[in-house]
């Protein structure tokens, strides 16, 4: 099979390249507009014989029609995703998230493309303050970030109602792994406490967040390609859930570090307190995460330990 991976210089579509590269014989031709969070770093080492690249922006059409030309499915990566980018301009999340997603959706009905994976947030369900969000619940965004993917995942379903267009929707929690651009909580944090630096905490620290290993995301969304049906949405998470409290804490005592690192700062307008979902529904088709959370996130602190290279310059850019 032939992928059209949008976004794939990004963190979760870089590391969906390698599993497909590494678990299949399929093919990628790999769009990009390159944007602060694209990097060539992150995959330039798996470009070759089955894996092209094109720079292209998602809103742009004609480039998208040129570059999926002859590609069996779509996994639709490609967003802006960070939410305090979102409060400071929320314009160019509406852009590239609603007016590119169906740029993306329209091409590929007209290409005639096998399946189109639309990549979702678990953030479009809203805030949970008991029990955890199934697929079938009521959207609630708020923020502009979350409000522009909930539009991105009507537009890209609306395609499945009105031209029997076969999409998919995955909404996932938190991903934490390696090459994860160093804004998130996870590698700023982490590289932050590596350089001797203090961490940014929001409010209390007790807003409570689902971690999901990356792998284990392109795992899930892999299962979704192969045998998600037509017009459903699947929820992908790690069963992790912690305040961002005790995330700090354990990545301070991964680098060697303590609490005095720790700086209290005003809370993010409109932060959440709560995200939870039910993956029930994936699992029925025989998806499981393999990464235990201590593990992995011991892991990923030791990748940005010994990968400076690939982050220092993005964190002197930004």
């Amino acid at each position: 099979m032939k992928l059209f991976i949008t976004g794939a210089a990004g963190f979760i579509g870089s590391n969906y390249l390698r599993h497909i590269l590494d678990h299949s014989d399929d093919t990628a031709v790999v769009f990009d507009a390159l944007t602060y969070a694209g990097n060539m770093a992150s995959i330039e080492d798996v470009l070759g014989p089955r894996a092209s690249f094109v720079h292209g922006d998602i809103t742009d059409r004609d480039a998208v029609t040129a570059a999926m030309e002859g590609c069996d499915a779509v996994v639709h990566f490609a967003a802006e995703s960070h939410v305090d980018r979102s409060i400071l301009g929320p314009d160019a999340f509406v852009h590239t998230n609603c007016d590119g997603t169906n740029v993306m959706c329209d091409v590929a009905n007209r290409l005639g493309v096998e399946k189109f994976v639309h990549v979702s947030t678990d953030e479009v369900y809203g805030s949970v303050e008991q029990g955890s969000s199934v697929e079938t619940d009521p959207l609630d965004p708020r923020s502009p970030y979350s409000a522009s993917k909930a539009g991105s995942d009507l537009i890209a379903l609306s395609y499945h109602s009105t031209y029997g267009m076969p999409i998919v929707v995955t909404r996932a929690s938190n991903n934490y792994g390696p090459y994860q651009f160093p804004e998130k909580v996870i590698p700023l944090f982490t590289s932050n406490l590596l350089d001797g630096l203090s961490v940014p905490l929001y409010g209390d620290g007790l807003n409570v967040r689902d971690w999901l290993h990356v792998e284990d995301h392109c795992s899930g969304i892999d299962v979704v390609l192969r045998r998600g049906d037509p017009g459903e949405i699947y929820n992908i998470g790690g069963g992790n859930e912690i305040t961002n409290r005790e995330l700090t804490d354990r990545l301070i005592e991964l680098c060697g570090r303590d609490e005095s690192a720790i700086d209290y700062v005003d809370d993010r307008l409109g932060h959440d307190r709560r995200y939870s979902i039910d993956c029930t529904k994936l699992r029925s088709l025989g998806w499981d995460t393999s990464h235990d959370f201590g593990d992995g996130l011991e892991q990923t602190v030791a990748w940005y330990r010994n990968n400076r290279s690939w982050w220092e310059p993005l964190k002197a850019a930004s």
